[in-house]
Parts: C-alpha cells; sequence; structure tokens
C-alpha cells in the first residue's frame, strides 16, 4: 500500500486539509479496522488518507445525555459503549450490538462512524441506530446538516455524505416518559457468534407503557438488503396496540409486513431463501416472545 496520510489534531485543521484536498482523492480513517483490508486487497493511486483519531473535540469523540436525547459523537468506540452503563440501561439494542461486534481488540479501535459510514448492510452498531431512529449530524465545509440515519444510506458501501463532509455525531432520541417497559434486543445470526458478518440481523426497541399498551417501536433487519432496513409499516402495524390483545395471527401479520422490506442475495454465506426464512421466523418469535412474556406475568 502507498498512501499520504494526514493526522489534522483540531476540526479547524480540518477543513484547511479538506479545503486543499477538493481536486484530490482522499479518504477518512479513525480505527481502521475496515479501511486498512480494504485498501490491501484493492490498493489505490494517488490516494490521501485523513486520520481523524487524533482530533481533540469532546462531542466528536464523547457521549453525553441530554433531556431528550443521548448524543454519540462518530469518533466514540464500540468499547466506549459496552462501558456506558447508561446505554445498557436506556438502549440495550444498542449495547449488545457494541458487544457483539467483533473481538474484544477491535471493539477497542472500532468507532461508530466507521460502522456507520462504512454503508455496509450487515453493520451491527448501524443496524441498532436504525432501529432507534437515530439522526446523523454531518458537518463540512459549507456547514452543518442532519439527516435521519434511515435516509442517510444509498446503497451497498453508498452515504448521503458529499465531498468535504464527514459524520460528527450521532443523536438517539429519549425513551418516552411514560415507558415502563422495554422490549429491546439486538439478533444476529451467523456461523460465528462474533467475527462472522451477520447472515440476518435484526435490531428492536419496543416502548411499552404502564397499561401494556405499545407506546412506540423501532425495528430494523440487516443483510438482507442492499442497505439496512427501517421496518416502518410493521411498527404501525404494532404501534398503539395492547400487548394484552396480540394474538398469533398479529404476529405473523408483523413478520410478513417486516418480510415487505428485505431483498436478499445468495452469496457464500447463505442463499437467499434461507435468509428470508430466518428473517420471518426472528420477525415472528420476537412478537411471540412479548404474547408469552405477557402470559408468564399474569
Amino acid at each position: 500500500m502507498n498512501f499520504e496520510l494526514i493526522n489534522p489534531q483540531s476540526f479547524k485543521e480540518l477543513f484547511l486539509v479538506l479545503k486543499k484536498l477538493k481536486h484530490r482523492k482522499y479518504r477518512y480513517a479513525a480505527g481502521c479496522t475496515d479501511i486498512l483490508i480494504e485498501l490491501k486487497r484493492n490498493p489505490e493511486d494517488d490516494l490521501t488518507l485523513v486520520n481523524l483519531s487524533q482530533i481533540n473535540d469532546f462531542k466528536f469523540r464523547g457521549i453525553s445525555q441530554t433531556k431528550n436525547s443521548v448524543r454519540l459523537g462518530a469518533g466514540v468506540t464500540a468499547n466506549d459503549i459496552v462501558r456506558n452503563l447508561n446505554i445498557k440501561l436506556l438502549y440495550p439494542v444498542l449495547w449488545e450490538a457494541a458487544y457483539n461486534l467483533a473481538s474484544t481488540q477491535i471493539r477497542q479501535v472500532a468507532t461508530i462512524g466507521g460502522n456507520i459510514c462504512t454503508a455496509s448492510p450487515s453493520g451491527d452498531i448501524t443496524c441498532a441506530l436504525v432501529s432507534l431512529d437515530a439522526t446523523c449530524v454531518i458537518i463540512g465545509v459549507h456547514g452543518k446538516r442532519e439527516i435521519r440515519i434511515r435516509d442517510f444510506f444509498e446503497g451497498p458501501r453508498q452515504t448521503a455524505l458529499k465531498k468535504g463532509e464527514l459524520l460528527y455525531e450521532i443523536i438517539i432520541p429519549g425513551n418516552k416518559k411514560n415507558t415502563v417497559k422495554l422490549f429491546s434486543s439486538f439478533i444476529k445470526i451467523g456461523t460465528r457468534r462474533s467475527m462472522e458478518c451477520s447472515v440476518v440481523s435484526i435490531a428492536y426497541h419496543i416502548q411499552i407503557d404502564g397499561f401494556n399498551k405499545i407506546l412506540t417501536s423501532g425495528f430494523a433487519i440487516g443483510a438482507v438488503a442492499p442497505t439496512i432496513r427501517f421496518t416502518a409499516k410493521a411498527c404501525d402495524f404494532i404501534n398503539r396496540k395492547n400487548i394484552n390483545a396480540l394474538t398469533e395471527r398479529d404476529a405473523e401479520s408483523f413478520a410478513l409486513k417486516v418480510s415487505e422490506y428485505s431483498d436478499p442475495i445468495s452469496d457464500i454465506r447463505a442463499t437467499r431463501w434461507y435468509r428470508e426464512k430466518v428473517l420471518f421466523n426472528l420477525s415472528k418469535s420476537i412478537i411471540e416472545d412479548i404474547i408469552k412474556c405477557q402470559i408468564e406475568v399474569k
């Protein structure tokens, strides 16, 4: 590999660098868990790597909580999430996705910004953030803008980022004030538990009030379409329903609505047919487990 490496120490310095690189080919790097492997397989000539890991900026590298949200800097690592007990309590789906990402060593350096901007259809942390209906804060030489994470992906390895822009922060909306119960988890099916890319992944975050009504739900699927998908129709189907009134037929209808968002391929890890079956069965079982949980509580 032959590339130039630039190490800006602040965003002011970074934007000066980006202006100089306006007519050149460059890529961002942070944890480098993906990009170095990619460049080794497919070397690029005349490439400049802009290393973001040296930038000293709390919002970019930290986790903070406001009255209505939790904000994650794009430079936050998977291990930072795993060590954050607040995230584990409020957003189990995100904590589980980070905990199940690759190995302990990789979690130490892999950033959520890298996981998102790689735009892999099987990104674990990304799938969790889509289920949480997070918002991406993008900054660049021409200013700042926000975009829902579900709209951030335009195709495999393709994002809405324009040249001169980068992902700065992710905003997760706070749970509803009258939430009493959470059904929130990340499910990853692969040939190995954590080191393998997902064959199918599901992230869900369902908030329920004291009267057992579903206040809101987020359900995202990975590795079964060109991009990670938020299954809006399926969520709308169960939102505002009382979980005590859910039936086996509702569970099947929910799974069918989830499947509408899938368009899997066959590859060396699994066939299209297998992915479709696993997705349907997992989606159905999640609702069935919620029903079963309520029966046991009674």
